[in-house]
């Protein structure tokens, strides 16, 4: 089976223009509708207006789809969490059933892939969460950067992870993690770790040409480029670690784990934070979606 690919996206591969994939769980399980439709497409017109393609990927009534419509984006919305969302292991049920599935940061590298994009923006990846030595809870995000050859530009690891962790298993699996203009690996809401990155890119020229030695070599797997939150919207390191450690308790109370973690997780952060944790998260994207663009266009030169 081949991905759907919209004719404006089938163009500028063709053509060789830049084309910059997104996921669709961020409309679906990210934030209430109308919300998660006009972000979605806030996003798709800033990376139109960086002069490159956007390519939001889903799967629509069993068919893998890169380059949704405007109206297939209203729909995504409209529906909201009665979409399931989709790793590596849903996806022959859901083509199978014929189903809707939002694509994680998995699913949408596996799907960019098949389309020939190997660009795609997102908020943070998934990766170890907290206590995994006991449970093994592990994204498959990690397993599909080991993998998969898509450049993934994000604000690191979401902060509701075990970040120490995560990197381990990313130098194992030997994924590249870049940070854009840092030293250090953002953690998602903050512009700081603690953590090392493998390497420092000074700007969109230097990343590019990391990712055609990576390509030309024939070295499988992704590349992972960390871009921090704008200083304006980053938020207080002490407040968002408090807020993540309440949140954990009542998910452990919950018994909630698994693929449903993350989703419930974020919505307690932004809970307790009054919808502040949301508004970081939307602006990291956007700053991320910029970047992913400069650094597409410098590797399509």
């Amino acid at each position: 089976m081949k991905v759907r690919t919209s004719q404006e996206v089938a163009k500028a591969i063709a053509e060789g223009k830049p084309v910059i994939a997104l996921e669709s769980t961020i409309i679906s399980h990210g934030m209430p509708y109308p919300q998660n439709v006009k972000t979605a497409l806030e996003v798709e017109q800033i990376i139109r207006d960086q002069g490159c393609i956007p390519a939001t990927v889903g799967i629509i009534e069993g068919e893998p789809v890169v380059g949704m419509s405007r109206a297939e984006i209203e729909e995504f919305g409209k529906r909201g969490l009665s979409i399931t969302k989709v790793s590596r292991r849903d996806i022959p049920t859901i083509v199978a059933k014929k189903e809707w599935g939002a694509s994680t940061v998995a699913t949408t590298m596996i799907f960019a892939a098949m389309a020939g994009v190997e660009f795609f923006v997102t908020g943070g990846i998934g990766g170890v969460h907290r206590g995994a030595e006991l449970t093994f809870d592990i994204s498959a995000d990690l397993e599909e950067l080991g993998n998969t050859n898509v450049t993934v530009i994000c604000a690191g690891a979401k902060a509701i992870l075990d970040l120490p962790k995560t990197l381990e298993v990313l130098e194992t699996k030997g994924v590249p993690v870049f940070g854009y203009q840092t030293e250090e690996l953002p953690a998602f809401y903050t512009r700081t770790s603690g953590l090392k990155v493998d390497y420092s890119l000074k700007d969109a020229s230097e990343a590019a040409a990391m990712i055609h030695a990576k390509r030309e070599l024939g070295l499988n797997g992704g590349v992972l480029i960390t871009n921090p939150i704008p200083e304006e919207y980053s938020m207080d390191p002490k407040v968002i670690h408090g807020v993540i450690d309440q949140a954990i308790a009542e998910m452990d109370e919950k018994g909630i784990h698994g693929k449903e973690a993350t989703p419930f997780l974020l919505a307690k952060v932004a809970e307790l934070t009054g919808g502040e944790s949301l508004n970081s998260n939307i602006q990291l994207v956007f700053n991320n979606a910029r970047v992913g663009c400069d650094i597409a266009k410098e590797y399509y030169k």
